[in-house]
């Protein structure tokens, strides 16, 4: 084994024990010093709440270093199929522990936040990474998929608020639910096409041939199986922000009503 896959081997086993470290441990502390309502949960809520400050962790930390790798780092830029996958690697090694972190943690807590699209989502892009960590290909695409991690943080946010019992038509509960509408939109849904638009561009070219079936079958399948998630998820996101948006209108009228305005 070469010194860069035994650097990205201990990169993952490090991301790993430090998700864990996180959810176990980290969390509880952190989150009764910043949120009173935290000790007054349930057992089965405190596990949830767990996992999504681990999962707003991972999705900043990996969103903005591959923002960073999206916009700066030259050389996948250059060759998006072939270029130097250092800066990725590293990103994509972090991303790679904490998904078999979660998997982990979804198995030994299934009953109560064990879901099997999370279980489908992570394995496919386990599967899907494991091409750039291995063999060095495809690192602008495993970045520009990275990227999408940066609609979780207002995801999770979104549950904190609901377990808090924040009222649906607080400012904070609103500007959240369209903050995490639009992200979403733009770094799951907006991005599909210029992926396989990118795609299609590349087919055929001797620097695609050079991927071989395998990648090549495995690029567009994992992408799909990633995408059909993405927009079932986008459906449940929309049809939630516009009963909201539809609740406050109604409650506005109706103030209006009994204020004697029919504006």
């Amino acid at each position: 084994m070469d010194t860069n896959h035994k650097w990205t081997i201990s990169i993952i086993c490090t991301s790993f024990f430090v998700f864990q470290l996180l959810f176990h441990f980290v969390s509880y502390w952190f989150s009764a010093k910043v949120s009173p309502g935290f000790n007054s949960l349930s057992f089965e809520k405190k596990i949830e709440w767990n996992s999504r400050i681990v999962s707003t962790c991972h999705s900043l930390v990996v969103g903005i270093f591959g923002l960073y790798i999206f916009f700066f780092d030259e050389a996948t830029q250059a060759d998006p199929l072939w270029g130097d996958p250092s800066l990725v690697k590293v990103n994509i090694a972090i991303a790679s522990g904490y998904l078999m972190s979660d998997l982990l943690i979804l198995i030994l807590y299934w009953k109560i936040i064990g879901d099997k699209f999370f279980i489908l989502h992570h394995c496919a892009a386990i599967y899907a990474y494991s091409f750039v960590l291995r063999d060095g290909v495809l690192a602008y695409v495993g970045n520009f998929r990275l990227l999408a991690e940066l609609s979780s943080p207002f995801v999770n946010q979104r549950w904190f608020f609901e377990v808090l019992k924040y009222p649906k038509f607080s400012k904070a509960n609103v500007i959240n639910g369209i903050l995490m509408t639009l992200v979403f939109f733009f770094v799951r849904i907006a991005t599909i096409p210029p992926m396989y638009g990118f795609m299609y561009s590349v087919y055929g070219t001797e620097p695609y041939e050079r991927l071989g079936a395998l990648t090549q079958f495995s690029w567009f399948s994992t992408c799909l199986v990633l995408d059909m998630m993405n927009v079932m998820w986008m459906i449940k996101i929309s049809k939630g922000c516009i009963k909201v948006i539809s609740l406050i209108r109604q409650e506005k009228a109706r103030n209006n009503l009994q204020n004697g305005k029919l504006d």
